[in-house]
């Protein structure tokens, strides 16, 4: 029998299955993050970085303001529980799951195997490349180009040296060791994944099992399309036989959410076992717009009424609502977007433009107040100063004028007190 969900029903399952359930902690440490990881699976990772970047962001939308430092610590050292590879986009990874993404280094290293390969046409750049990892350890890109014998004429080209620490990377020869600032640093695979998750083998078949698995708890309710794409699986038949599969074990059940339709006909969903629906989503966060709630494109649409799309490649007079917005969820709704700049000089957090979306009630504005005071606190920032653009800088202006007029007075309070 196929249970029925409201559209409402099943944002609630999905937002509980990412943990926007559970009660921001008091002082955020390490365990609150590996938590988040266990949800989420993967963290992706973005350069942009005019409020903050995007992997920064998708553990303030769940644990509050925490000290950045944190994450670097966890992600980032040379001890760390995770690595880097392309499991979404380029994202981190617990370094455990290294031999589930084999499938994929060996589909880039067939893709590359042919004569007329860039990997093929370099041979000799990528051998080098090898050959100093191999006798200097981690080595930066920008090392590597202090170093090439430049005496060799064309083929030490700096652009061909970076292409072959992604290549080799890719197919798995190479793996990321740590970051210093923003810039990679890449070591040989066999110096960063230890020796017993290296040499552990895993099937095609049984790795997208195991990730479609994952993704169906990572989503709570989710279509074909939604699990595919949460490891970016392009074998969609593939997926179809593990979803079936786990259907077989009773770990997915079938279900229709109401509004859930293509061309008028209701899709097909799953139901995660573990899924939770909530009686209600308390919760108000600022989010990436690379989250796993919404990096799906169809699902953010479907969903929550979200049609996002990212505007730092349009043109400044021709973006719609700003370079880089951002969703704002309040409960179980996408209710609004914002175009956030930290503007150091100032100490300031600029909302950019603000507009609502369409699941945007009345008294929104003072939540989102909210975390945006929040936000600019996480980022150091002493004040929050909201534009004239979009349709919802009025209320946000006004709610944050208030947010601050009423801390005045608790303020004037307990110093009377």
């Amino acid at each position: 029998m196929t249970d029925t969900l409201s559209s409402t029903q099943a944002r609630r399952i999905a937002l509980a299955a990412q943990g926007f359930t559970r009660t921001r902690p008091a002082s955020v440490a390490g365990r609150h993050v590996h938590r988040v990881m266990d949800r989420l699976g993967v963290l992706q990772i973005d350069s942009v970085n005019v409020f903050a970047r995007s992997h920064y962001l998708p553990l303030f939308s769940r644990l509050g303001a925490y000290e950045p430092a944190l994450l670097d610590r966890v992600f980032l050292s040379r001890t760390t529980h995770y690595v880097e590879y392309l499991a979404h986009e380029a994202t981190f990874i617990p370094i455990q799951d290294w031999p589930l993404w084999r499938f994929r280094m060996e589909d880039f290293r067939r893709r590359w195997a042919g004569d007329d390969s860039w990997m093929s046409s370099n041979a000799r750049t990528v051998q080098w490349v090898q050959d100093e990892l191999r006798a200097r350890g981690p080595l930066r890109p920008a090392d590597l180009r202090a170093d090439a014998p430049r005496e060799r004429g064309t083929w030490w080209d700096w652009d061909d040296v970076k292409l072959a620490l992604e290549h080799l990377w890719r197919v798995g020869d190479v793996a990321i060791s740590g970051r210093r600032g923003f810039e990679r640093t890449y070591a040989l695979a066999e110096h960063v994944i230890p020796d017993g998750i290296r040499s552990e083998e895993v099937s095609r078949g049984d790795a997208i099992l195991e990730l479609t698995r994952r993704a169906a708890r990572s989503s709570g309710v989710a279509t074909q399309s939604d699990l595919a794409d949460y490891y970016r699986i392009r074998d969609r038949a593939a997926v179809a036989r593990s979803i079936a599969d786990l259907a077989d074990a009773g770990e997915l059940q079938p279900v229709q959410v109401r509004g859930w339709e293509r061309g008028g006909r209701p899709l097909a969903a799953w139901r995660h076992r573990d899924a939770v629906l909530p009686r209600g989503i308390d919760a108000a966060a600022i989010l990436t717009p690379f989250d796993p709630v919404v990096w799906f494109r169809d699902r953010a649409l479907r969903a929550f009424e979200l049609d996002y799309r990212i505007e730092i490649y349009v043109p400044a007079e021709k973006r719609r609502y700003g370079y880089y917005s951002l969703p704002v969820l309040v409960g179980d709704r996408i209710v609004a977007r914002v175009d956030l700049k930290a503007d150091r000089a100032t100490s300031t957090l600029q909302v950019q433009s603000a507009w609502w979306e369409p699941q945007a009630r009345p008294g929104d504005a003072e939540p989102i107040a909210a975390e945006l005071t929040l936000a600019a606190e996480w980022q150091g920032l002493e004040n929050v100063s909201v534009s004239g653009w979009g349709d919802a800088t009025d209320a946000l202006h006004a709610a944050l004028a208030n947010s601050r007029a009423v801390g005045r007075h608790l303020h004037a309070r307990e110093n009377r007190t």
